[in-house]
């Protein structure tokens, strides 16, 4: 189990070492990897065969025009989560390009490098009961987060 963090360009670089870092609070191997989808297209077909026979799960992250996270998902069986960096130039528009796609064309959107790493493992947990379990505990301590925060709350 892996997952693939396919960048755009290594301005992504940060955000994609974000997702790595929650990734491994899950036990989860990760990869980084960079390709444009408008730029040099044949090398992320590249980049996809070579994972064709693997457990993976692919992490876009391309910021402005996404179209990297819809190309990744279009040539491949493997799951696939957009998770682009947000951008305050652009007020959030930049999303739509996340969210558009073509009939056929299915990448899940998930918005925070925290999310994106909760997301693929959960896929993963579907086949790892080590990963379901820190899933598990992953969700009890954000519960545990918010009964803390009420006690407190109300001591003020």
């Amino acid at each position: 189990m892996k997952a693939i963090i396919l960048m755009g360009s290594k301005n992504d670089m940060n955000y994609a070492r974000k997702i790595a870092e929650n990734l491994e609070h899950f036990g989860i191997e990760s990869t980084f990897r960079v390709a444009s989808a408008h730029k040099t297209p044949e090398k992320a077909l590249k980049i996809l065969k070579e994972y064709e026979n693997e457990d993976v799960v692919f992490v876009t992250v391309a910021g402005r025009s996404n179209a990297l996270s819809g190309f990744v998902d279009a040539n491949t069986s493997k799951p696939v989560i957009a998770s682009p960096p947000l951008s305050e130039k652009f007020g959030g528009m930049d999303l739509l390009s996340s969210i558009n796609m073509p009939s056929g064309v299915a990448p899940t959107l998930v918005i925070y490098a925290e999310n994106a790493a909760l997301a693929v493992a959960k896929i993963f947990a579907l086949k790892s009961e080590d990963v379901r379990q820190r899933v598990i505990e992953y969700q009890r301590a954000k519960k545990e987060e918010i009964y803390r925060a009420d006690e407190e709350a109300k001591s003020l």
